[in-house]
């Protein structure tokens, strides 16, 4: 384990455990989900093993959606939905519960790499 200064923590934990730290906050993940409480982002174990069926990706893409998608919610940022019927669902869309019409996806860039293109942009600098 790291030492110093650092602003969150991932934990990795059982079913039972993640239940228990997300329900401090009200977070009812019926030994499913995962969540973001204070400064701790919770990855539920059974997924990270086994994936999500709704997520139709390989494991390892959907293991980066998990830290993705928990970590963005640790920094502030909210839930989107799907921007069309075959365009990448965004990071922060609950691809775990359906695609609506998305293709699944676990990156916060376009299929090329490049970072969404809002606001300011690299070339803009």
């Amino acid at each position: 384990m790291a030492s110093g200064p650092r602003d969150f923590v991932v934990k990795v934990a059982a079913p039972h455990t993640v239940d228990c730290l997300c329900g401090v906050a009200g977070l009812d993940t019926h030994g499913e989900v995962n969540c973001s409480v204070g400064r701790t982002v919770v990855v539920n174990l059974r997924r990270w093993l086994f994936g999500s069926p709704e997520f139709d990706g390989p494991i390892e893409e959907y293991r980066a959606l998990v830290i993705n998608h928990e970590v963005g919610h640790r920094t502030g940022h909210g839930r989107e939905t799907c921007p069309g019927a075959g365009r990448p669902a965004p990071v922060m869309m609950q691809q775990i519960k359906g695609l609506k019409g998305c293709v699944a996806k676990a990156w916060p860039s376009d299929f090329a790499g490049r970072p969404p293109r809002r606001g300011r942009t690299s070339r803009d600098r």
